[in-house]
């Protein structure tokens, strides 16, 4: 039976060790970043070290500066050089974050097979890499999580391997709880809505697309990269030391929304205005 939490640490992240994938820009920044604030210590990995390097300077000479690593999680020898030193810095970890993903867009009939590959390389299997090879550093137990999207849930037209490649992270989340568990290692999969990052921000600067994008949610807003890096935490905390193999959706009820979308004269309120 888990230990009850000091309500002072509410998570009982503090002093604990990570490792976050993707780290140095969006939603992987953010999760990174409220791990810190709560006391954890954190290895970031990028392929690009820009981002993690400005957290990091956030908190340089603290007993939380991260370690930044450069890693492509594509690449096998890459993931096992950044293991190794993330094992020589911290010894064992306590939990892994996949968030690093990449997107191009596509249709189907036209996606080059080079860049079908290379997404799934990174979506998918960079996730598997990343996966067994830090759980090799979860000495006593640990939890995983993986970012995918609501779009695995969906097809995202015209996005080459993406909605495949998250829908196949789902799949591996389970596996890896079924197969992992029996060592204390748990696995679970968030799957965010519409997040506004730098990544999106072009799609907010055309006019009314903020109000229609707002409307396609049950809370009525966008969300913050800040809403899924809570999401994570609780995911990678004791609290949550009976969920395994779950899927946490945080979209703010954009799911719940398809039926609002079917014309229904009298019935809709929104078509009632």
């Amino acid at each position: 039976m888990s230990a009850v939490l000091k309500t002072d640490d509410w998570l009982g992240m503090s002093g604990h060790k990570y490792v976050v994938t993707g780290a140095g820009s969006g939603i992987g920044y953010a999760i990174a970043e409220t791990m810190i604030n709560a006391g954890a210590k954190v290895a970031l990995l990028d392929r690009n070290t820009a981002g993690a390097e400005t957290l990091r300077q956030v908190h340089a000479g603290s007993a939380l500066e991260p370690a930044v690593h450069e890693c492509d999680i594509s690449d096998e020898q890459s993931v096992a050089a950044a293991a190794q030193a993330v094992q020589e810095r911290f010894g064992s970890i306590d939990g892994l974050v996949n968030c690093a993903g990449m997107l191009r867009a596509a249709s189907i009939k036209e996606v080059a097979l080079e860049e079908w590959d290379r997404v799934l390389r990174t979506n998918l299997t960079g996730y598997m890499l990343c996966s067994r090879q830090f759980a090799e550093l979860m000495t006593e137990g640990g939890s995983l999580v993986h970012i995918a999207s609501v779009a695995a849930h969906h097809p995202q037209t015209y996005s080459g391997a993406y909605s495949a490649s998250k829908a196949g992270i789902t799949l591996l989340s389970r596996q890896i709880a079924a197969e992992y568990g029996p060592a204390g290692i748990r696995s679970n999969v968030v799957c965010p809505g519409m997040i506004r990052t730098a990544l999106s921000e072009p799609f907010y600067q055309e006019p009314g697309i903020k109000e229609q994008r707002e409307a396609m949610t049950a809370s009525r807003r966008i969300g913050a990269p800040a809403d899924i890096a809570n999401a994570v935490s609780f995911l990678l905390s004791e609290r949550a030391a009976y969920i395994n193999g779950a899927e946490l959706t945080v979209d703010g009820g954009m799911e719940v929304m398809l039926m609002d979308l079917i014309p229904r004269p009298g019935f809709s309120a929104r078509q009632q205005g």
